[in-house]
């Protein structure tokens, strides 16, 4: 049986890595070819593109990126051809992921998509084309069941995989001395994975720093980055620490935490660490993005409880005197208590751990149904 998996971010890395193993243990034989990272490398799939060198965010970005996406796409095309797999996964990364799946579609591949593009925010008219071209739809968040519904299409949710690592993860003793931090109580800063945001978001974030003398500040890493990228933003800063690979670790020391747009959000509140959320693009790319995205936050949490529950900071509204103040306010035991509450809320919501393995069921389901076919 072979299978390929196309994943283009960091999270689609950590969730196709829990996929490959769930494959794994139910067919140990199962050859895997993959778009990924480290993590899906060291779970048993055979890393042909590492998802550092394909993620541009933004409309600016990808236009001037065109050429190198192109390449990519064409690239990929051909892989796939000289592999020949009995299903094709997408996890996510809908521009590319889309595209491929309808050129696969054509050639009689097998498509299997989990977890959704977020199509429910914007361009909603790409439901007809998954309509078309994908066999299996497994989604992760409660809301998608009903969406797709809505739009003719049965799929299939599975629960969200962040809680089989948030609920499994067991606290370290020593990580305040694995990491030389002092006994401060620590505000965790999580500027995002790709270069381009972290340059954006950091600046702003440790700005802050100097306004917060009593608290230990922690920077989390990108592991697609070089600690050698962040060293010239951090050197003025003498509270601010640096850890890489272990950002779970820090959530789970953490009295709070400024977070970029994106699944670091989702994973804070699960970790039921009183966030607030920030986001600043570039200009041209957001005034497209505002005019086309239908949502009406930007947060994960806030989208699954329908409500304003964590602090958004967007574009002008990021900046240090709007951060001070947000950051004071969610500082409070009150606003911590009723922060956490609304997070147990959205643990529930989520449906229970297994996603991965549930996921894995799936695969093998539709592997057989399509020789079935044949």
């Amino acid at each position: 049986m072979k299978i390929y998996i196309i994943a283009g971010e960091a999270s689609g890395d950590l969730h196709g890595s829990k996929l490959i193993e769930e494959i794994l243990k139910k067919s140990p034989e199962t050859d895997i070819r993959c778009w990924g990272g480290d993590l899906m490398a060291k779970a048993g799939g055979k890393v042909v593109k590492h998802y550092r060198d394909l993620a541009f965010m933004g409309f600016w970005e990808v236009i001037t990126n065109l050429s190198t996406i192109l390449s990519n796409i064409s690239f990929c095309k051909k892989d796939i051809e000289a592999f020949n797999p009995d299903l094709i996964i997408y996890i996510d990364y809908p521009g590319f992921n889309l595209r491929i799946a309808k050129w696969a579609k054509q050639k009689g591949y097998r498509n299997f998509y989990y977890i959704s593009p977020q199509i429910w925010a914007w361009n909603t008219g790409r439901v007809h084309q998954i309509k078309k071209n994908i066999d299996v739809m497994a989604v992760i968040l409660p809301f998608e069941k009903e969406f797709y519904k809505e739009h003719g299409m049965e799929v299939d949710f599975v629960g969200h995989p962040l809680l089989d690592f948030t609920e499994s993860l067991q606290v370290d003793p020593d990580f305040r001395q694995l990491n030389h931090l002092g006994n401060k109580e620590i505000i965790a800063l999580l500027p995002g994975s790709r270069k381009q945001e972290i340059l954006k978001m950091l600046p702003t974030m440790l700005a802050l720093t100097v306004d917060f003398p009593d608290y230990q500040f922690v920077v989390a890493g990108a592991p697609s980055q070089d600690k050698s990228f962040y060293e010239g933003m951090l050197a003025p800063f003498e509270n601010v620490s640096f850890i890489q690979g272990n950002t779970y670790g820090l959530l789970q020391n953490a009295k709070a935490a400024l977070v970029t747009s994106g699944t670091a959000t989702l994973e804070t509140a699960l970790f039921e660490v009183p966030e607030i959320v920030c986001y600043k693009g570039n200009t041209l790319s957001y005034l497209i993005a505002r005019q086309v995205i239908k949502v009406k936050y930007i947060s994960l949490v806030n989208l699954i409880l329908d409500r304003p529950h964590v602090k958004e900071l967007i574009q002008s509204d990021f900046n240090a005197i709007q951060l001070k103040k947000e950051l004071t306010a969610i500082l409070q035991p009150a606003k911590q208590a009723e922060l956490k509450a609304g997070y147990k809320e959205l643990k529930n919501k989520l449906g229970n751990t297994g996603a991965a393995k549930r996921t894995a069921d799936l695969v093998g389901r539709s592997i057989m149904f399509g020789m079935e076919d044949e």
